[in-house]
């Protein structure tokens, strides 16, 4: 019995250097983020490396109005720009949006498929043009860069879809961890890992990997495209501040090649089936958790649905640049169900709104989809919603409004857990039928809850996977060595090429010898016959 108070002493000791151990092996971090939907991902990983006892500096700019100059869990480095990056500005994708709808509308044109890309590819310019204005501040400021150095980070988080922080970690000499799903022009995957064009879809080509000749001839003309696109309008400022600060011999697409681990925001029970790199580690559905009680209000909202249920509907800030006609169409066929329906609309309310609706500015969205009452989530496809309707096992009406939204759609769809809708040509009548499709077609929902076991079926939760990779590359200083050096190599040589053309030469080489072989002993026979005759 005397041993005991020792043993609880111990016990107390390794329980404190346990509790305290994060913070005294804590890690400087130096991140990049880009504003917007995607600061959401970042922010929920700052959090929670924070907790672990990290210390994290956020790189932001004077105009950001998601990235705060001030939280709790992170300090910033603020920049002022000569003027601000379009995406920081919050109605951007509000005005982008009716473009682009406006332009949709005039249907599968040459004059249109003109049109949009050629809006697309001068909004992409102008983005990357301000956001490498940022590199040139920092740069500039000696005693900024100084004071950077002097804080002696271990690495450098990044999301690569601006990719300034690139250049900053390779001028620092620093290890760098991806954020990423969407890098510069398109997804990820595609500069980093081998991606076959005959099973493997092109960003902004909404397709299955199951493709028909067309298909995947269209999907080939996408991959050119986008190529070109990286190529003379996303590199070329990069490439500029590469050649002035590192000199010729540094490529930028080298150094966006070059990051130690990838943390691809992906989940294969999502995402189809394709190549991968060791240095890709997949966290599609890091920001799931399981739902919490909801307030009062909504509580007794949501059970007056009865045995009904009730409807989910979010559409992000992008419902503000709906028109008014497709928003009153919406309303129309929400007042025509018995489900109630719940819908965050911050925008002129609908004048047909029905009694069984709710507008509201903001919501839990993640408690309401965690709800035993729910049914159905009518969504406009981003990748957080997507995952956290999957995580819940709530089948998806689409309408995708923008980039990635009609892949993500598309990609639910195929596994019949969605039911898409073309906001162009979107009607109450076809509307309500989509809805009711989902809602009444069993399918749906067995679908979406088999998708929900496979997504939640893991070792360990996609979160905890994010911050063992990050930790793995501060312990390590890196982690070249699950980094393939093949990007380095000549573009001849990479598709081997030279060994083609020499085996081609070999092969011409032996052709034309045993073709000289044949035609002199064709002659020399040709003249022993003629010397027999005489």
């Amino acid at each position: 019995m005397g041993s005991i108070p020792g043993v609880s002493l111990l016990l107390l000791v390794a329980t404190v250097s346990l509790l305290t151990s994060s913070s005294v092996h804590g890690g400087k971090i130096l991140v990049f983020p880009v504003d917007g939907s995607h600061w959401v991902n970042m922010d929920l990983l700052i959090q929670s490396l924070y907790s672990r006892g990290h210390e994290v500096t956020v790189v932001r700019t004077s105009t950001s109005w998601y990235v705060k100059e001030s939280a709790p869990h992170y300090r910033s480095i603020t920049v002022t720009l000569p003027s601000a990056i379009s995406i920081e500005e919050e109605d951007f994708f509000v005005t982008f949006l009716v473009k682009m709808l406006a332009i949709r509308k005039e249907g599968a044109s040459l004059s249109g498929f003109v049109k949009f890309y050629w809006e697309m590819v001068g909004t992409l310019s102008n983005i990357h043009q301000q956001a490498s204005q940022l590199a040139v501040e920092m740069f500039e400021n000696k005693t900024l860069m100084q004071s950077i150095r002097d804080t002696q980070f271990d690495m450098v988080l990044i999301d690569p879809g601006l990719p300034v922080g690139v250049l900053v970690a390779h001028e620092l000499k620093l290890p760098t961890v991806f954020n990423v799903r969407w890098i510069t022009s398109g997804e990820g995957h595609f500069v980093v890992a081998p991606s076959p064009t005959s099973y493997v879809p092109m960003s902004e080509c909404a397709v299955s990997d199951k493709m028909t000749f067309r298909q995947r001839f269209k999907n080939t003309f996408q991959y050119f495209l986008n190529r070109c696109v990286e190529r003379f309008v996303v590199c070329p400022p990069y490439d500029r501040l590469v050649d002035r600060y590192f000199g010729p011999d540094v490529k930028f697409y080298h150094l966006l090649q070059g990051a130690d681990i990838w943390l691809m925001r992906v989940d294969f029970v999502f995402e189809f089936p394709r190549p991968t790199m060791p240095n890709i580690a997949y966290i599609g559905g890091f920001q799931t958790k399981p739902s919490k009680p909801l307030s009062s209000e909504l509580e007794e909202f949501v059970q007056s649905s009865g045995e009904h249920g009730f409807i989910l509907m979010s559409l992000g800030t992008l419902v503000n640049g709906l028109p008014e006609e497709i928003t009153s169409e919406i309303a129309a066929a929400f007042a025509q169900i018995p489900q109630k329906v719940i819908w965050k609309h911050s925008s002129k309310p609908p004048k047909n709104v029905g009694n069984n609706t709710l507008l509201v500015k903001w919501m839990p969205q993640n408690d309401l989809l965690g709800h035993p009452k729910i049914k159905a989530f009518v969504a406009h496809g981003g990748t957080n919603g997507i995952y956290e309707a999957m995580y819940h096992g709530v089948p998806i009406v689409g309408i995708p409004l923008l980039f990635d939204q009609f892949e993500n759609i598309l990609r639910m769809e195929e596994r019949g857990a969605a039911k898409a809708v073309d906001v162009t040509q979107l009607t109450h009548q076809n509307f309500l039928e989509a809805i009711q499709e989902v809602l009444h077609n069993p399918s749906y929902g067995t679908n979406m809850k088999r998708l929900s076991a496979l997504h939640r079926d893991k070792p360990m939760h996609p979160l905890e996977t994010a911050l063992y990779w990050i930790e793995f590359v501060m312990r390590h200083k890196g982690a070249s060595h699950s980094r393939t050096e093949s990007y380095k190599m000549p573009w001849y040589a990479f598709h081997s090429v030279d060994v083609m053309c020499f085996l081609m030469a070999v092969l011409l080489t032996l052709t034309a010898v045993a073709a000289a072989s044949i035609r002199f002993l064709c002659l020399r026979l040709c003249r022993r016959k003629k010397t027999k005759k005489e």
